[in-house]
């Protein structure tokens, strides 16, 4: 979905469209959620802290978020895909990958089953999709941004190798700043230094990670679309009015991240053995820790004897904390996790 959440509040507030929107809390350490084409005109993104998306944009508008209208359009898309095929991995509210090989309708070309979904989402929902098609998730993913908004692009396998090579290492889905710029001081900038480069190299210097970078550079991806994908973790996390470094502070806004996670888990029938504490530091620096119990995670206590343990012994801090959040992951018995949700409103 383009722009979903922004798009949603355009389309339900003729007042919003044509106008920079962003989702999420204008507040001085609110976090943007989601941007509109107008708003990303002016730099505007998710994630992005409130005020810099402010600074580059003074006309933007802050919008609060409706989650729960969001997942009910959501859902709508869902049932759209089911129309095509029972082969559908879902990664959050506005994505999906899909396997149209043998599509519910007998269409034979990939390009016009993503044209039929795109015009019934259109007329169903009022709101603009993107399609990327090829022949595996990584270059299909690419696809995807190519024709943003309201458009659609194929990757054959014909194209797939040359595609690759001209795109720079930061445009790579599963790449990151901090792996991209390993990359470039290694002298790797584009999908062809890339491909120059042997597997042992790769592995060498990316670990486990090397061998996916390897072969995505020669357009090769064999993971297979998994209708039956289970959430890794659900988690909860808080930005802070101010900046907190007394431990009972800490301890008092730890226990309501505690409480939403079980509710998650309890709601999903969800459990996991790993928790994961996270901190954000007044400087932005993020760190975590984690611990791992035997058995699955069976009772609120239990989490939260975990996470204020993981707390208790980082304590005292070398900073001021800015967030904290809890995660429990290796989940069991659960295959529709609530999304971890936190733009500090």
């Amino acid at each position: 979905m383009d722009a979903f959440y922004a798009s949603v509040e355009q389309r339900d507030n003729p007042e919003l469209r044509g106008k920079p929107v962003a989702v999420g809390g204008s507040r001085e350490r609110g976090v943007v959620a989601a941007a509109s084409y107008e708003a990303r005109k002016f730099g505007v993104r998710s994630a992005m802290p409130s005020v810099t998306a402010k600074r580059q944009c003074p006309d933007l508008i802050f919008v609060n978020p409706r989650f729960e209208v969001y997942k009910a359009i959501s859902q709508q898309i869902r049932e759209i895909f089911a129309e095509h095929t029972p082969i559908i991995e879902p990664l959050s509210l506005d994505e999906a990958y899909l396997d149209v090989t043998e599509n519910l309708q007998s269409i034979p070309l990939a390009r016009d089953v993503a044209l039929a979904i795109r015009a019934k989402i259109k007329e169903v929902t009022g709101l603009n999709a993107s399609a990327g098609i090829s022949y595996n998730k990584f270059l299909a993913k690419l696809a995807s941004d190519h024709r943003k908004p309201n458009g659609q692009y194929v990757i054959t396998p014909e194209m797939g190798p040359a595609f690759v090579e001209t795109l720079p290492v930061g445009k790579f889905h599963g790449i990151g700043p901090a792996t991209s710029a390993k990359m470039n001081s290694l002298g790797l900038y584009t999908g062809l230094d890339m491909r120059n480069q042997s597997l042992e190299f790769m592995q060498e210097n990316f670990g486990k990670a090397g061998a996916y970078y390897y072969w995505i550079s020669r357009g090769v991806d064999h993971r297979e679309i998994r209708a039956d994908r289970i959430r890794k973790s659900i988690g909860a996390e808080h930005t802070f009015s101010s900046d907190l470094a007394d431990f009972e502070a800490m301890l008092s806004e730890l226990k309501p991240l505690i409480d939403r996670v079980w509710r998650h888990c309890e709601d999903k029938g969800s459990r996991g053995r790993t928790v994961t504490l996270r901190v954000k530091f007044s400087d932005f620096e993020i760190i975590s820790r984690s611990r791992s119990a035997s058995s699955p995670v069976a009772n609120r206590d239990d989490l939260a004897h975990l996470a204020i343990g993981l707390l208790k012994d980082n304590m005292p801090l070398p900073k001021a904390v800015r967030l904290l959040g809890v995660s429990v992951s290796s989940l069991q018995d659960g295959d529709d996790a609530e999304p971890q949700l936190d733009f500090g409103i």
